[in-house]
């Protein structure tokens, strides 16, 4: 569990810095200023949640295992729906994949509140 959440993380960590990247050299002249600030946003989140979910790599324990995977997986799929479609949406997709945003934005917050609960139940047993 931890060796496969640890891969995700570091790939999650390094496709924010090379979007990042991207953004800020390939981009940059070739979208607004508004569409940049989105793009940035999208970076920021997805590196946030990657270093959330090496977090959850380094402190997953087999007591509790479905919350720690239930939290990962929810940092990783909502990083993919809300980064994904913010990205999208700075380069210029229909508005309609903004829709997805808020969906990718509730699996974040789930995501924190089952690494809560993770570590909650796992401190009431020890």
């Amino acid at each position: 569990m931890k060796r496969g959440f640890g891969i995700a993380a570091a790939a999650l960590g390094a496709i924010a810095v090379a979007l990042g990247a991207f953004g800020a050299h390939a981009l940059r002249g070739r979208i607004d200023a508004a569409a940049m600030q989105v793009w940035h946003t999208a970076v920021d989140y997805q590196f946030w949640h990657a270093l959330a979910l090496l977090a959850v790599a380094g402190f997953a324990s087999t007591r509790n295992a479905r919350l720690w995977r239930a939290s990962a997986f929810a940092f990783i799929v909502g990083s993919v729906m809300f980064c994904g479609s913010l990205y999208a949406l700075a380069l210029g997709v229909p508005r309609w994949i903004g829709a997805v945003t808020p969906l990718g934005g509730l699996v974040l917050i789930a995501g924190w509140v089952l690494l809560g609960a993770a570590f909650w139940c796992g401190a009431a047993k020890e």
